[in-house]
């Protein structure tokens, strides 16, 4: 042991970087919230089923994830496992478990709608799994609907349903605004998808706007135009800088917003008691009711000496009851399939909190495939991008729609042929 710490000391390399003897697993993981704790408390129980098996946990912040890791992996170093978001531009160090799990049929059922995701193009390895999902949707101000005598539109409303709604209640309240959407390219895609938008060529490559995602631009143009939907939020900012339009829903500013299940948390500590409000899911559209899914996942690296005890944690950690658990603590979505199926029992005493994270749970279920391929896409954030860069421009009475249209393709083709 000790030679071993004296060569790496003499290559100058954290000890935290590699593990190089049997029976040690090192994880690199962040937090968001309390999931630290729960993780922890999971290994700890895992290594007293396992006593040959010692996992170190290495707290980092999400900065070392996204600045440091690429580096160490680089250098042919780094952690057995980490819990990462940029699961695709990293996925040349992921390692195969697929011949160290116990039960890849497992794996593959229940993680394997987003297993593309953290493979490289071309591959069918399994490298890991989804320590939660996120998934965009809507909120809904439910005391002021209320209110304003205004019933919430039912679980197969459409956009038009919700936004006429929205407008009703807040000229009866006296809101600034009836709708507001998140400045994100992201944000937007879910939306456009259930109108029938698909970014994905035949090849591959980016495929010019369709008509299904030139519907609902022109039908956020419109409602912006209109005030309906919030202007400012898309207007104070340039280029593809993100703009949340979370502040003025806490505020009651706002009767309808379209976010994502990540703000459950920040809305049961900043609203409080000042007002009910719900999770609506995705509005329909023509073509599919569907929010934008992502997250974070826990992946092996290439580089570990030690594939056997490596694939014995992750195969706990995917367990459905482990996973259940870790869901229910969190207050994450989950992304194993039997969890979802069987139902959640979230640990909090929050009931707006919880019924908020069952109707994302259910809303899941409704995902569009073309959504789906867009986090394992590598072109994604390029079309995002070239989206909120012009549609706020259109916005702000700078370009008219048509020319955004152009832009917004020609932006994406000249991004491909750089890359080319």
């Amino acid at each position: 042991m000790l030679k071993k710490k004296a060569i790496f000391a003499a290559a100058g390399l954290a000890l935290l970087s590699t593990t190089a003897w049997a029976g040690n697993v090192r994880i690199m993981w962040y937090s968001d919230g309390v999931e630290g704790e729960v993780f922890k408390d999971l290994i700890s129980r895992f290594e007293k089923d396992n006593p040959d098996i010692h996992v170190t946990v290495d707290e980092v912040a999400y900065s070392t994830i996204k600045e440091q890791l690429p580096v160490q992996l680089a250098a042919g170093q780094g952690p057995d496992i980490a819990r990462v978001t940029n699961l695709k531009s990293l996925s040349q160090y992921w390692l195969d478990l697929t011949p160290y799990l116990k039960d890849v049929d497992f794996w593959k059922k229940n993680y394997g709608d987003q297993l593309d995701w953290m493979r490289p193009d071309g591959t069918d390895i399994i490298p890991g799994f989804m320590t939660q999902i996120t998934l965009t949707g809507g909120f809904a101000n439910k005391t002021l609907f209320e209110q304003a005598g205004v019933a919430l539109p039912g679980k197969d409303a459409t956009w038009d349903d919700w936004v006429k709604a929205a407008k009703q209640v807040a000229d009866s309240q006296q809101i600034p605004y009836p709708f507001a959407i998140d400045r994100s390219g992201h944000r937007i895609t879910g939306p456009a998808i259930s109108y029938g938008a698909n970014y994905i060529g035949a090849d591959g490559k980016p495929a010019p706007l369709d008509d299904g995602a030139k519907k609902y631009i022109s039908e956020l143009v419109t409602w912006t135009k209109d005030g309906v939907a919030e202007k400012d939020v898309w207007v104070s900012a340039a280029g593809t800088t993100y703009r949340a339009a979370a502040d003025d829903f806490i505020n009651a500013q706002v009767a309808l917003y379209y976010a994502g299940s990540w703000q459950i948390p920040n809305f049961m500590t900043k609203i409080g008691t000042d007002f009910d409000w719900v999770a609506i899911g995705s509005p329909c559209g023509p073509a599919a009711c569907t929010g934008m899914p992502g997250g974070a996942g826990l992946v092996a690296m290439k580089s570990t000496k030690n594939p056997e005890d490596v694939a014995k944690v992750m195969d706990y950690l995917a367990s459905t009851p482990i996973a259940k658990e870790f869901a229910e603590r969190t207050l994450f979505l989950p992304s194993n399939k039997e969890v979802i199926d069987g139902g959640l029992d979230y640990k909090t005493d929050n009931p707006l909190a919880k019924a908020a994270l069952d109707t994302f749970v259910e809303a899941s279920k409704t995902t569009a495939p073309e959504a789906q391929k867009l986090p394992g896409w590598g072109w994604s954030d390029t079309y995002y991008g070239a989206l909120v860069s012009r549609i706020s421009q259109v916005m702000a009475g700078e370009m008219s729609l048509e020319d955004a249209y152009t832009r917004i393709d020609q932006d994406i083709a000249e991004k491909v042929k750089q890359a080319q």
